[in-house]
Parts: structure tokens; C-alpha cells; sequence
């Protein structure tokens, strides 16, 4: 299988000392994490909902980050990929990727937000300063 992006995790100093991996192809991500006993997780493009990327000062000295992403996949729920290089990079590529899967699959994805009617509430407030 031809992956368009993969790396490791990395640990003290930026180095990919670890057993977990991370690969990326147009439909899927691929996880695997272990060594004697391995976990092969894969989660569909089209059921992440948000990506985000978070980069703790060590991070920053080591030029790598981690993406947080949130997901709708049953089995992974939300999951990060964690201290890989050009971070920001693959978090480009990867809401790329989403973004051309959710169309292609014309998956919407229905976002509640929960608002109190403090907002409203708000706006009269001011009216009645005039």
C-alpha cells in the first residue's frame, strides 16, 4: 500500500525511539503502537470531525507537535497523533484529506452547539442602555 505521508513518534530529542506508527493514505489513518504484542488501528478520513494541533515548548525546541484529533470512529474515539516532525505540515494535509473525503462521500457533519439564552439576553441588555 502507497501511504502520501508516514512517520514515528518521537521521544527525548526529537528521535524516533518508539514502537508506535503512524501512516496516511487518501481514505485512512493508520496507528500501530507496540512492540511484542501490536494494535493496528485505522480510522476513516470522513469521520474526524476536527483536527487541531498542540506544540508544548520542548515540542517546539525539538520541531515536532502533536494533532489532536477529534473523531466520530466508534473504536478510537478522539485520539492524538503524537510528537512527529512538521507537525503543522501534516495537519494541512490531513484537513485536506478530510475535507475531500467528507465531500466525496457527502458526509455533513451536524455540529450542536450548546447555547444558553444568556446570548439573547445579552443583546436586549444593550438595547436598553439607549
Amino acid at each position: 500500500m502507497e501511504y502520501l505521508w508516514s512517520d514515528k513518534k518521537r521521544t527525548f530529542l526529537g528521535l524516533p525511539l518508539s514502537f508506535t506508527k503512524y501512516a496516511l493514505n487518501e481514505e485512512r489513518l493508520f496507528i500501530e503502537t507496540g512492540f511484542l504484542n501490536k494494535v493496528e488501528d485505522e480510522v476513516r478520513l470522513y469521520r474526524i470531525m476536527d483536527v487541531s494541533l498542540r506544540r508544548s515548548f520542548w515540542q517546539r525546541i525539538f520541531r515536532v507537535g502533536t494533532i489532536h484529533c477529534c473523531s466520530a470512529d466508534k473504536t478510537m474515539g478522539d485520539f492524538d497523533i503524537v510528537s512527529i516532525k512538521k507537525p503543522k505540515d501534516v495537519k494541512e494535509q490531513l484537513s485536506q484529506l478530510i475535507e475531500e473525503q467528507r465531500m466525496a462521500k457527502k458526509v455533513t457533519n451536524r455540529e450542536f452547539m450548546e447555547h444558553s439564552f444568556d446570548d439573547a439576553n445579552d443583546m436586549d441588555d444593550t438595547d436598553d442602555m439607549h
